[in-house]
């Protein structure tokens, strides 16, 4: 059901700053309101699926009209408030030899809860301030086009590395959205700020991020995808060229000049439980079941099931010898 403007008794331009106020006093650092129009990239997106840059993630070729057009996912949808929360963290110390990286964004607690019980609030608090609204949120998991919608609400612009980067904040965040009926106010788009730098470009040792086409990701090369997604034997190639990540890589995201004073996030759940943010292989290796479950209890690197695990830990002291 649409909301029209003479429904509301409150001004649709103070309630979206009202929104976007509320939504930084319950933890999110970043906030901005975008149209719920169809994607620019509807064409690139195709081109990626039909080109096999996903890799076997076969889930991110269906439902494609919902993802290129949030008005489709969420019929009625005409603003969409979209947050985002540093999770950048100090670890104690380097990562030792027989050791495999983490990266960040799984460190902590798992996040999707975390954003997603903040994201369920804010919507309460539309339809407390608007009881005819309609909602829906997403996290990651909803097959909504985060970053561009993130880049299109002003919160940072799409990078080279196709990370998310915020000029004061650096790339490390979580993104979240809530998707609403109201027509609110739309935030100004944010700028690339990219500039000349390559440093992601070349910094990627599978060749991902190919310096022909910067901001375009071959997921099919990705590190993370490597580690996570592929269920598979990996490529003898690429499998020398993990680089000692466990699981996930962080390797466009360290070199980015934007992250050199990335602040700290204060919040709790995203602290490592690693305190140099890497894994003992050989001790991987011995896991039981039991001791994957207690380890990584509440953890999203529970994506990955302890066999997978298991592999890339041989995968890297094979390497390392």
């Amino acid at each position: 059901m649409m909301i029209e403007t003479s429904e509301l008794q409150l001004d649709l331009h103070e309630l979206a700053g009202q929104l976007k106020l509320q939504a930084r006093e319950m933890g999110f650092d970043l906030a901005g309101i975008a149209p719920a129009d169809a994607s620019a990239y509807r064409a690139y997106y195709r081109d990626w699926l039909d080109t096999g840059q996903h890799g076997t993630m076969e889930y991110l070729a269906r439902r494609f009209d919902e993802r290129t057009d949030p008005r489709i996912y969420f019929p009625g949808a005409q603003s969409i408030l979209c947050v985002a929360m540093n999770y950048n963290v100090r670890l104690e110390s380097p990562a030792a030899p027989g050791t495999g990286r983490v990266a960040r964004y799984a460190q902590g607690e798992d996040y999707h809860e975390i954003i997603k019980a903040k994201l369920h609030r804010l919507a309460d608090w539309i339809r407390q301030k608007a009881p005819a609204a309609q909602t829906r949120c997403g996290v990651d998991t909803a097959p909504i086009m985060e970053k561009e919608l993130a880049a299109r609400a002003g919160i940072g612009w799409v990078g080279k590395n196709t990370c998310l980067i915020n000029p004061y904040i650096g790339s490390w965040l979580f993104l979240g959205e809530v998707l609403t009926t109201l027509p609110l106010l739309a935030d100004d788009p944010a700028v690339d700020r990219c500039g000349t730098c390559t440093r992601c470009l070349h910094a990627c040792p599978t060749g991902a991020i190919n310096p022909g086409t910067p901001y375009r990701l071959d997921a099919s090369k990705c590190i993370s995808y490597l580690n996570i997604e592929h269920r598979g034997e990996i490529d003898p190639t690429f499998a020398q060229q993990m680089d000692g990540w466990l699981y996930g890589c962080d390797i466009c995201q360290e070199v980015c000049p934007w992250n050199g004073r990335a602040p700290l996030t204060d919040e709790p759940g995203f602290q490592s439980r690693f305190s140099s943010g890497s894994v003992d292989l050989h001790q991987l290796l011995e896991w039981t079941p039991a001791q994957y479950q207690t380890t990584l209890r509440g953890s999203a690197m529970k994506r990955v099931k302890l066999p997978v695990l298991q592999r890339n830990a041989g995968i890297l002291l094979a390497g390392s010898r």
